[in-house]
This record gives structure tokens, sequence and C-alpha cells, in this order.
């Protein structure tokens, strides 16, 4: 028999190899495939372990402890810990102190029931809100540095084709809902916005410098509504407000749309007096019911 013809010796593992796949046909357990444990991710599984650790602590940790509780070894220890903390969820109380949780993890929770809520509490309001206008409206909220859009209708169904969702999306600066929330904001939080995603030009009438976007902002305020006058898409106009929760925090915004054949000087001072009032009474609501 030629060398050629010799069957081959499977190449020798190596310490932390992933295991070898089985031969076609070869069986994989009583239940073949199906038997298969679905794949963890190891440093996401370690991670979460950690977190539920610093739960139920009643006081700091140290790293050393937090290791001996998971069965880690203190550098993997440390790495996932830093993590944590860089990401926000864990604080470091300070030199020789240990670690604890940050509000982080019940921010989020907040969030999650707020977002659940929002539309549903608003929604009866913004239905009456487009019948009486004949207007399509919306409701949007910023999570993180995008801005969403959580709830439409359209009573009248009002023909106005609108732009993409996923470009309004990182367009706060061309739209009346981002720029009735842009208003409010911390300005550091707003300028984290437009760094994010720029002052990018969708019509001849885009706001594309922030010199411009800040005057107009303080119109904003001072109006309580904030208008986007083709400058988003064109054909379409917006006007929006803002709407504020028990804390007077600015927690999401309405705008109703109109085609630009519609949007007459009398139409317009309508359309942004009844949002306005809108706005108002959901956040006289949101304050009453600590929403």
């Amino acid at each position: 028999m030629t060398d050629s013809a010799l069957p081959s010796k499977p190449a020798a593992r190596r310490p932390g190899d992933a295991p070898a796949d089985p031969a076609p046909g070869a069986a994989t357990g009583a239940g073949g495939d199906a038997a298969r444990a679905p794949r963890r991710i190891q440093s996401v599984e370690r991670a979460l372990r950690l977190l539920e650790i610093l739960a139920s602590a009643r006081e700091t940790l140290p790293l050393g402890r937090i290791a001996e509780r998971a069965g880690l070894n203190p550098s993997t220890c440390h790495h996932l810990i830093r993590t944590l903390v860089d990401c926000g969820y864990v604080l470091n109380a300070g030199h020789n102190r240990g670690y604890m949780l940050s509000s982080r993890l019940q921010e989020l929770t907040e969030t999650g029931a707020r977002r659940a809520d929002i539309s549903d509490f608003a929604r009866a309001d913004l239905a009456a809100l487009s019948g009486r206008l004949g207007l399509g409206v919306q409701l949007a909220e910023m999570q993180g540095t995008l801005l969403v859009t959580r709830f439409k209708v359209n009573v009248a169904n009002t023909h106005v084709i609108e732009a993409d969702e996923v470009v309004k999306m990182r367009a706060a600066h061309a739209t009346a809902t981002g720029k009735a929330i842009l208003a409010w904001l911390p300005e550091a939080q707003t300028l984290k916005i437009i760094s994010e995603h720029g002052l990018t030009r969708f019509t001849p009438r885009t706001i594309t410098s922030l010199a411009d976007l800040t005057e107009e902002l303080r119109h904003v305020r001072r109006n309580r509504y904030a208008v986007d006058n083709e400058e988003l898409k064109e054909g379409v106009v917006c006007y929006g407000a803002a709407l504020r929760n028990e804390k007077g925090a600015v927690i999401a915004s309405i705008s109703a749309s109109m085609p630009a054949a519609l949007a007459t000087d009398t139409f317009r001072e309508t359309v942004a007096r009844e949002i306005v009032a809108c706005a108002r009474g959901l956040s006289d609501r949101l304050r009453l019911g600590g929403f």
C-alpha cells in the first residue's frame, strides 16, 4: 500500500480548541441535532452572574469576593467588572471599598415600562386630535440618540407621503417631533445627538448649521411648539410639541403632518394651537398620574 493510500490520522487537538464536528452520519446523542444544547455566550453568562451577585449583596463587595462567588479567577472577574463599570451598570465605591450595582438596570426597567404604556396612554387623545384636524398625528420619543415614532393615527386618511422612519430616526434636527424634544434637552445631550448623526440636508429648507439649529430651538422654547417646514421631505409640513412627566422632564413629543398645499397661515395657526393644547393636556395628566 502506498503512502497516499494510507488513512490519515486526525490532527492532534490543542488545549482550548473547539470540539471537532462529528463525522457525517455520526450519532449526536439520543435526540440527534435536536438534543444539542443551544449555543451560549460564556462571557455574557458570566457578566450576568456578576450582576446577580452584586444585586443580592447587602453591601459593597471587593473583587476577590465577587470572583470567589462567581467561581472565576480574579483576572477574568476584573475584566468583566471593568466592562460593567465602563457601561454604567456597576459602580466602583472607591479605593478598597469594592463594587456595587448602579441604578442603570432600574432605569432600563422603568424606561421599558414607560415605552410600553405611553402609546396606550395617549392613544385616545391623539385619535381625537387627528379627527379634529383631519390630519395624521404621531407620537415619538428619543431612545438614546435615535428619534423613534411610537404611535401613528390618521382618522381622516389624509394623504401625506412622509419620510421613511429609518431616515427620521437620525433626523431630529429636521422634524417637528425631534425639535420639540431637542429644545428642552440639556445642551450636552443635544450636542451628543448632533455629533452622532450630523445635520444632514434632506431638502433646501433643512437646517444644517449648529448656530441656526440653536436659534431654531430657542424659538421652539418661546413658542412652545416646533415646526418642520418641508425640512425633512418636500411637500410635507409638521407641527409638534413636547410631553412632560410628573417631574417636568420631556419624555416624548406629538406632531401633526399636513400636505404643504393645505398649510395656509390660518390653518397653520389652528394646527399649532391644537397641538400645544393637546400636549399640555397630556402633560397635565402625566403629572397627575405620576406616569
